[in-house]
């Protein structure tokens, strides 16, 4: 299976249902007190995040993207209280995920919240969005990001789509378990293949 594309991800946000808008919508009433995940990206790949963070909540997991979560941020107005907000965030988040695409490098929240969570957690992966289909064999991470690993969506043994957190083409671990602690390990099955 390829990568998260950009088509895929905006046809995810286009096709929601109105049950998932009005959920999405909810998200800013909700008193948070801990996340899943924490869904770095480039507010110019708004669209594909959104799918992104469709498909993630349909798998279960709880996931903070701050304009659904805390849409009242100014991004034209940053202050301390800003920060101080995106890392409490950061801190009650189990992961964080970066949503990487040809945006990606014009964001200047993006680095800092990575090295963030890279330096008090570690569970930092990436989530290559990319414009065109690539395979996992082909994805190759830019400078610094290519020191973390990726996640890709496989069915696991009952057919079930899971999120794998994957180092090597040999050596991955389910996201719910890499959220809990859980290292990626050498295995018998290339999960490229899959």
């Amino acid at each position: 299976m390829p990568l998260f594309t950009s088509d895929y991800l905006k046809s995810l946000a286009r096709n929601k249902t109105l049950t998932e808008s009005t959920k999405m919508f909810a998200e800013k009433d909700k008193a948070h007190t801990s996340f899943d995940i924490f869904l770095s990206h480039s507010f110019l790949d708004k669209d594909e995040v959104e799918g992104l963070y469709l498909e993630l909540t349909k798998m279960g997991f709880s996931v903070y993207v701050d304009w659904i979560v805390d849409p009242h941020l100014d991004r034209n107005n940053v202050t301390k209280a800003t920060a101080t907000l995106v890392k409490h965030r950061l801190k009650s988040s189990k992961s964080l995920l970066l949503a990487v695409s040809y945006n990606a490098s014009m964001s200047k929240w993006m680095p800092w919240e990575l090295g963030f969570v890279d330096g008090s957690t570690n569970n930092c992966a990436i989530v290559p969005v990319s414009r065109e289909i690539i395979t996992p064999k082909s994805y190759k991470g830019v400078e610094y990001l290519s020191l973390y690993p990726f996640i890709k969506k496989v069915p696991d043994s009952s057919n079930r789509q899971r999120l794998w957190v994957v180092e090597e083409a040999q050596k991955y671990v389910v996201l719910e378990s890499w959220m809990n602690g859980a290292k990626p390990q050498n295995t018998t099955v290339d999960i490229f293949n899959l």
